[in-house]
């Protein structure tokens, strides 16, 4: 997958209203595999065994975590500003799940991509689109060099996160929103 444009000119970028508006209009079915990114509607890869795998281990690896302190959502609709909606492999959001009945959440406490195909996507572009929502924490676990790179303290004008640090297996990562919680990296991805 080629990473994404900057930014389409702001006259040919769509807006998340009128993405789901597509929706609405049948031009874009409920189950078609794509997501908003910088304005740009972009097509998901399909996914291989090892990609599905790591998010069923990152969602339970959270929700061993977490228990009923968050939201945990996978591939689901983020509205993360004007021209994008993201579908982060997994999302922590605030809240109960009635409170997404009827919208989509704006915000998370922690955006998850579990990285191979979409890797260079996820470093220039998701990575951007987090930091410019000021989502406090964003981890990418990188299946290619089987580690997890954490990123922490966004600065939403620069739209790039001030702190970084690569963890490995053995390790543990504590939330920053839920310091008290931790998760193992060997629970968070797949095996060899």
């Amino acid at each position: 997958m080629s990473p994404m444009p900057q930014a389409a000119p702001a006259d040919t970028r769509y807006t998340s209203a009128r993405y789901f508006q597509l929706v609405e209009e049948g031009l874009l079915r409920p189950d078609d595999r794509v997501e908003l990114l910088e304005g740009v509607i972009v097509a998901m890869a399909p996914q291989d065994p090892r990609h599905a795998s790591a998010i069923t281990w990152i969602q339970t690896a959270l929700a061993d975590a977490l228990g009923k302190r968050a939201v945990i959502r996978v591939q689901l609709p983020l509205v993360a500003s004007t021209y994008s909606v993201p579908e982060p492999d997994v999302a922590v959001v605030p809240g109960q799940r009635s409170d997404y009945n009827s919208v989509h959440p704006t915000t998370a406490l922690l955006v998850v991509e579990a990285a191979d195909s979409s890797l260079v996507q996820d470093r220039l572009t998701k990575a951007a689109i987090y930091a410019g929502a000021g989502i406090p924490e964003y981890w990418r676990v990188n299946l290619h060099d089987d580690c997890v790179e954490v990123f922490r303290s966004p600065d939403r004008q620069a739209r790039r996160y001030g702190e970084s640090q690569v963890a490995r297996r053995g390790e543990r990562l504590a939330l920053v929103s839920f310091p008290e919680a931790s998760v193992a990296l060997d629970d968070l991805m797949p095996g060899h």
